[in-house]
């Protein structure tokens, strides 16, 4: 708790992350989105060696998409917008199985829109 306050005071940071003790160190990641962060901690001199690494706003969006380094909160939103995207998509389809007969293009063009992604990923990913 003390170590939590010192790198919040010193540093401007924070950590749930657990330290790597050694004899002689204490080893800190300090992993977020879009970026990283370390901290070494020299025993019994105190020395410490702070690294703060940005990688940029596309990294850090990434990261989001992702859930990587984001914690609980947005692991559960991330997951609650996946459920309420596939409520849309079914009740999409419910639609148009309903008023499908009044278009004869319908089914060819869902059919299109399934298809399509999976063949550019079964010919260009690799």
């Amino acid at each position: 708790d003390s170590v939590q306050a010192w790198l919040t005071g010193e540093l401007g940071t924070s950590t749930s992350e657990q330290a790597e003790w050694q004899a002689d160190e204490i080893y800190l990641a300090l992993p977020r989105p879009g970026g990283d962060a370390w901290l070494s901690i020299k025993l019994p001199e105190g020395d410490f060696e702070y690294e703060h690494t940005d990688r940029g706003w596309i990294a850090y969006f990434n990261d989001l998409h992702k859930g990587r380094h984001t914690g609980a909160a947005w692991s559960w939103f991330i997951d609650l917008f996946a459920i309420v995207c596939l409520v849309f998509c079914i009740s999409g389809f419910w639609l148009l199985s309903r008023y499908a007969n009044l278009r004869l293009s319908t089914w060819p063009l869902v059919s299109f829109g399934l298809v399509a992604p999976w063949v550019l990923i079964l010919l260009f990913m690799h």
